[in-house]
């Protein structure tokens, strides 16, 4: 028994045992339309009984769509209930000629348009369609273009010719592909040399770029599987522009992680004019950014079971599923129900389309072409080697996947278009904060905003007040990266998952080495506990080893090939040369520009003969999420203040007044970054030559003990001069608000009439003119001034000495 006849008979056999229940639609008893109803899920499918051949029936169901086999277990069930019937094996034994003709497709290993005459079909007629149809009935090649003359002849004939509907789609779409080809080529060239390619966007395509945009028009559905770092969004975003001149499409759906939404959004932006909208927030509100008119729409993978009626009525044109690995699995909601989406055009973009098993090339594939490498259980056998047991052991015959492909797919690797690389690319990753980590920032966010409005008021802060904000907003971005930082007990966070990812997918590459940024020991802490269980080599360098130690750890990790990833701080941003890698990931975003160059330009300098990816994590609807874009205006106002040390804690005069307004506009746009326009950080590359690639999940999140406390790292510990520990100030925090405790109560005191009041009365004084109580302290004279003024430096010296001589096992504050 061969493959098929093996699967035929499982669907015979499985649909013998079914509880179907049918009614019959069609005019005839036994070869006629029926609705078949399974009264265990309530669906119903139509189905066309025509006699016993394999494909000459059809059925509306999916399996009978793909399987090539040309029956399901639906038409199975129904010929078996059919013939039982009284004169039904006589019937399909003589078979059916109805007095009509009739059109169809022929599902099959290929499927194909065939025409059946009529008994009453008249001899004109008949002559006629042999021009179209060879002699077993299937249109000749190359037969669509013309097709319609032969339905207009049909149409004229004193004669019913039913043409069905999945025969006219099927037509119609060949015919389809071959105008849009054609109108591509007049317009943009074969090549792309055509002035219209030139300015297709606001910026420079590669000529890889154009290639790649161009083949997936062309093809209407593709699949761009470049390596990462190619540019596959700017393809595909030139892809959607070369479709809506050349055949008019009105609206894209892109399909992506919630990550990368937002960065879809600016990169649309900044290469194009069109309409952009994200889709987000609560059903209501998804259901009105569905309605509203916008020609690029994102949404995310995990909302598609909740949104998939509401895609349907937008009825995208174009659909595009951007890391298409998601579903990878044909098994599960995910997948099956994206496939679901119905949309003339589509187009996959992933960098991995074959990360495991064959099985999971066939599932992308699906979405692009369900027919292309036909059904799975055909792929499997014809692919897969098992042994006696069934396990799997080997592939054979993968050339042939390649050339059933290749209309489809385009791949090019790195080293394939090395010479049309940029020399750095950076791409902006955005993750939600988890809601433990909202809280903390929240709350800091509160703090921040009452010492701000408190200098607008006043014009002034106290060096209290500074260090309080300093420290609320240092919280508020340390708990972008996790709840670990600030309380060294949790790990509520998404970017040690999302870099986990990101690793898996760049260490694919052997030639690619990772040098990953933070500027605070805990996070490294973190990752070091997500790489530690999946075994990967790591090194680790920071500002306490010594000079001998951190000389050993670059050298292992330049010379050691199976050491790839260099987990570094601040302490390695200068001085340095890691040329041996070229990815850089930034957990974190300085709030000095000139520290994210340095970290950089260790790996992107003189002499790196490999283009360089540069991956930011950024925490959406976050301070770091606004500061992107207000400090790329403003690099210079910090000067390295808050990563600089302590020396240039407390400001005063034009200086403050800078620092306090970019503050303010840093924290108030928080929640405008949702609709910014561009939040890329200053680079010396290109626009254009930005490319965006991963998108996350959340994973589960391990809470560990941490082998070490949370530190902070700056660039070079001998000239560290960073603040005190966390808890030293919030002791000062805690002794400030006692202070303005006991005071409260003691004015309470006064006002009350009670004894002991004589200290207050020397100090709290009614104002003459308004009559209200104001608290006055006297201002000491200028000698006395002078000596107190001298004890606090020699005090602060002390503090600054004590806390140099903490070592780097202790917390320090330095935002």
């Amino acid at each position: 028994m061969s493959l098929e006849e093996w699967q035929v008979a499982l669907r015979r056999e499985y649909g013998r045992g079914q509880n179907f229940e049918f009614r019959n639609v069609g005019t005839e008893r036994f070869f006629s339309e029926f609705a078949i109803t399974n009264p265990e899920t309530g669906g119903i499918y139509r189905v066309a009984i025509r006699g016993r051949e394999l494909g000459s029936n059809w059925c509306a169901c999916p399996d009978f769509e793909v399987n090539t086999l040309g029956t399901c277990k639906h038409i199975e069930w129904l010929l078996e209930t059919l013939e039982s019937r009284r004169g039904g094996k006589k019937a399909f034994r003589e078979g059916f000629v109805p007095p009509y003709s009739e059109v169809y497709l022929h599902y099959g290993p290929q499927r194909r348009i065939r025409f059946k005459a009529g008994m009453e079909c008249p001899d004109d007629l008949r002559t006629y369609a042999a021009k179209y149809f060879d002699s077993y009935g299937y249109l000749r090649d190359g037969g669509s273009t013309t097709f319609e003359r032969f339905v207009n002849r049909a149409a004229k004939a004193d004669h019913e010719v039913r043409i069905y509907d999945d025969a006219l789609d099927f037509v119609a779409r060949q015919r389809d592909d071959a105008r849009r080809k054609t109108a591509i080529d007049c317009m943009f060239g074969r090549d792309g040399s055509s002035e219209e390619m030139n300015g297709l966007l606001q910026g420079d395509l590669y000529s890889y770029q154009q290639e790649g945009a161009l083949f997936a028009a062309r093809a209407g559905r593709s699949l761009i599987a470049d390596d990462m770092g190619l540019g596959k969004t700017v393809q595909a975003i030139a892809t959607a522009e070369i479709l809506a001149l050349a055949v008019g499409i009105e609206r894209v759906l892109v399909i992506c992680p919630t990550s990368v939404k937002h960065q879809w959004q600016q990169e649309i932006q900044r290469f194009t004019d069109r309409s952009v909208m994200v889709v987000e927030g609560p059903p209501a509100e998804r259901r009105r950014r569905y309605d509203a008119d916008a020609f690029f729409k994102m949404t995310n993978y995990d909302v598609i079971h909740r949104d998939l009626e509401l895609i349907g009525l937008w009825a995208p044109d174009l659909v595009i599923l951007d890391e298409a690995q998601r579903i990878k699995n044909w098994k599960t909601r995910r997948a099956r129900l994206v496939k679901q989406i119905d949309s003339d055009y589509a187009l996959v973009l992933t960098g991995t389309p074959l990360e495991n098993r064959l099985e999971e090339l066939h599932s992308i594939v699906e979405f692009v072409d369900r027919y292309r490498l036909g059904p799975l259980y055909r792929f499997i056998a014809t692919h897969q080697e098992v042994d006696e047991s069934g396990k799997v052991i080997g592939y054979r015959n993968l050339n042939r996947i390649k050339e059933s492909l290749a209309d489809v797919l385009i791949r090019r690797r790195r080293q394939d278009v090395l010479h049309q690389l940029p020399g750095r690319t950076d791409k902006h990753l955005f993750l939600d904060l988890t809601s433990q980590q909202q809280e903390v920032h929240d709350d800091n966010s509160v703090i921040v905003g009452g010492i701000v409005a408190r200098w607008r008021r006043r014009g002034f802060l106290t060096e209290q007040e500074q260090r309080r904000l300093m420290v609320a907003l240092q919280r508020m971005r340390m708990v972008c990266n996790s709840t670990y930082l600030v309380d060294k007990e949790t790990d509520f966070g998404l970017k040690s998952d999302e870099c986990r990812l990101l690793l898996d997918d760049l260490l694919t590459h052997p030639e690619n080495k990772v040098v990953i940024f933070s500027q605070w020991l805990g996070t490294h802490e973190v990752l070091m506990r997500k790489l530690k269980p999946r075994r990967k080599e790591y090194a680790y360098y920071h500002g306490s080893l010594h000079v001998r130690e951190r000389q050993e750890v670059i050298k292992r990790f330049t010379t050691d090939p199976d050491c790839r990833i260099l987990l570094c701080t601040d302490a390695g941003g200068v001085g340095l040369n890691l040329q041996a890698a070229s990815v850089v990931i930034n957990m974190d975003q300085p709030w000095n520009p000139a520290i994210l160059e340095q970290r950089i330009g260790r790996v992107h300098r003189l002499g790196q003969e490999r283009p360089v990816q540069v991956y930011h994590l950024v925490s959406s609807r976050s301070i770091e999420h606004s500061m992107l874009d207000v400090l790329r205006f403003k690099s210079a106002v910090f000067d390295g203040v808050l990563d600089g040390g302590a020396n240039e804690v407390f400001l005063e005069g034009s200086r403050m007044n800078r620092f306090m307004e970019t503050v303010e506009e840093v924290t108030t746009g928080i929640s405008a970054t949702e609709s910014s326009l561009d939040v890329t950080a200053p680079s010396p590359v290109r626009p254009q030559e930005e490319a965006m690639v991963r998108g996350g999940e959340e994973a589960p999140v391990r809470q560990e003990e941490a082998p070490t406390r949370m530190q902070e790292e700056t660039p070079d510990r001998a000239s560290d001069t960073s603040l005190g520990g966390d808890q030293a100030w919030s002791e000062v925090i805690e002794a400030g608000l006692g202070l303005m405790a006991s005071l409260g109560r003691a004015l309470n005191t006064r006002s009350e009439g009670r004894d002991g009041d004589k200290t207050a009365g020397r100090f709290v004084v009614r104002d003459e003119v308004s009559g209200e109580s104001e608290l006055r302290l006297p201002i000491p004279d200028a000698d006395t001034a002078t000596a107190i003024g001298n004890a606090l430096n020699a005090l602060g010296g002390l503090f600054t000495a004590m806390g140099q001589g903490q070592g780097e096992d202790d917390d320090r504050i330095s935002p």
